[in-house]
């Protein structure tokens, strides 16, 4: 693997996509927008990012983004490549972050620019634990040897205090369901306050594995301050919980990775606030470049929306996501989360999530598909582990669906 950093871009510009690709490489390096003293050539040789590639793809008519292009100036849009020498940061994620997603959107010559994917050196390897369990160690700790992992998220998200939350995961648990999580809103209101909860539910969940033999994982939600991350994060692990859950995008990449290197239970990395990062087609992320970070820097289990979602995001995308988290970053450390799919999820999608993933290890949560089944919760996920096992063996829902009354009902109700 090279020793240089390498990022891509969808690019639009007024301008030759060349000058502005040097623009950018400029920016985020030694350069600005003038010669500056100092700027020697073996400055550059030694710490100036490069163009390594511009491919034009075509011209548009008006501008993507606002900014100093007038309504109606035609843009040229281009994929390109730039890279940076280790030595301008070393490994170092977020100061990665500032290099490879930083100025380069406010650029006036920038009409639009998405960060589509990074590649990194060795020394990230090194530097950073990835997942300390990922889907092996995830399945160990869940119990489900193969198959998805059937989940659900506590509805409604916010309101019930610690009790009434309990009372929904031996609900939950009595149905049958493997994985239980947190809503992103709820976290440590005053309402539900965090140690509370946790004790609630674990007492519920032992209560049922003591007669079962099963133990549902429940991801915690433990958002907050990295102390107090930390703090809540020993509190699950004391009274044997087996997940806890962060808000990436609260937190950021300093506040995960102060939990991460902490923690001794599976990190459920939840992307609330996904949309504002990668919902314009010409300004921010996609998925591949901006999951490697937290990949990187610890994460279990990532969320990738799900097919037929309630939300803007296509099924290719969905599915584009998915994949990408399943492919390895680096020989010695792959770094594979779990994915979660999630977000209007029922028993309708599995045969073509499995189709277009080509495998079952994901954590598959579904919040109506369960709760509103027509014959109960308990049926609602025997409804969804049919739906995956006609999906791995090659049959037809409807067709598995006359000896699997379960899922013939869900398929009735939620079949569009």
């Amino acid at each position: 693997m090279s020793d240089r950093i390498e990022a891509d871009y969808l690019l639009e510009t007024p301008g030759a996509p060349e000058a502005t690709a040097e623009a950018m490489a400029g920016e985020q390096s030694s350069g600005t927008f003038v010669a500056v003293p100092g700027e020697t050539p073996e400055l550059r040789e030694r710490s100036a990012a490069r163009v390594e590639r511009v491919e034009t793809l075509g011209e548009v008519d008006t501008p993507s983004l606002p900014g100093r292009h007038a309504p109606g100036t035609r843009c040229t849009q281009a994929r390109i490549t730039l890279s940076w020498p280790l030595g301008n940061t070393g490994p170092d994620l977020p100061n990665l972050m500032a290099t490879v997603a930083g100025n380069l959107f406010e650029l006036k010559q920038v009409a639009g620019l998405r960060l589509q994917d990074i590649r990194l050196p060795q020394a990230f390897s090194a530097a950073y634990p990835g997942p300390k369990f990922g889907i092996s160690g995830t399945r160990d700790m869940a119990g489900v040897a193969e198959g998805p992992i059937i989940g659900t998220i506590v509805k409604p998200s916010i309101g019930f205090d610690a009790d009434q939350t309990a009372a929904v995961a031996a609900d939950l648990a009595a149905a049958g369901i493997d994985f239980i999580k947190d809503d992103e809103l709820q976290a440590n209101g005053p309402n539900c306050p965090f140690d509370d909860r946790a004790r609630a539910v674990m007492k519920v969940l032992d209560e049922h594995a003591n007669r079962t033999g099963k133990k549902v994982m429940y991801a915690f939600n433990l958002t907050g301050e990295v102390d107090e991350m930390r703090r809540r994060h020993d509190l699950v692990r004391d009274l044997g919980g087996t997940c806890v859950m962060v808000s990436l995008n609260s937190v950021g990449l300093s506040g995960f990775l102060g939990l991460s290197r902490h923690s001794e239970l599976p990190i459920h990395a939840h992307r609330n606030g996904w949309g504002y990062l990668s919902r314009a087609a010409m300004l921010g992320w996609d998925y591949p470049a901006w999951s490697k970070f937290w990949r990187l820097a610890g994460a279990d289990h990532m969320h990738v929306n799900g097919l037929g979602n309630k939300f803007s995001e296509s099924d290719e995308s969905v599915m584009r996501s998915a994949r990408s988290l399943l492919e390895p970053m680096f020989a010695d450390k792959p770094c594979i989360p779990m994915p979660v799919f999630s977000s209007g999820q029922s028993a309708v999608q599995p045969p073509e999530t499995y189709r277009q993933l080509g495998r079952a290890d994901c954590i598959y949560a579904a919040g109506g598909g369960i709760m509103a089944h027509p014959d109960g919760p308990a049926a609602g996920v025997q409804s969804l582990r049919d739906a995956w096992d006609a999906a791995i063996a090659g049959i037809p829902a409807q067709t598995y669906a006359a000896d699997h009354p379960a899922l013939g009902a869900a398929l009735r109700a939620y079949a569009k």
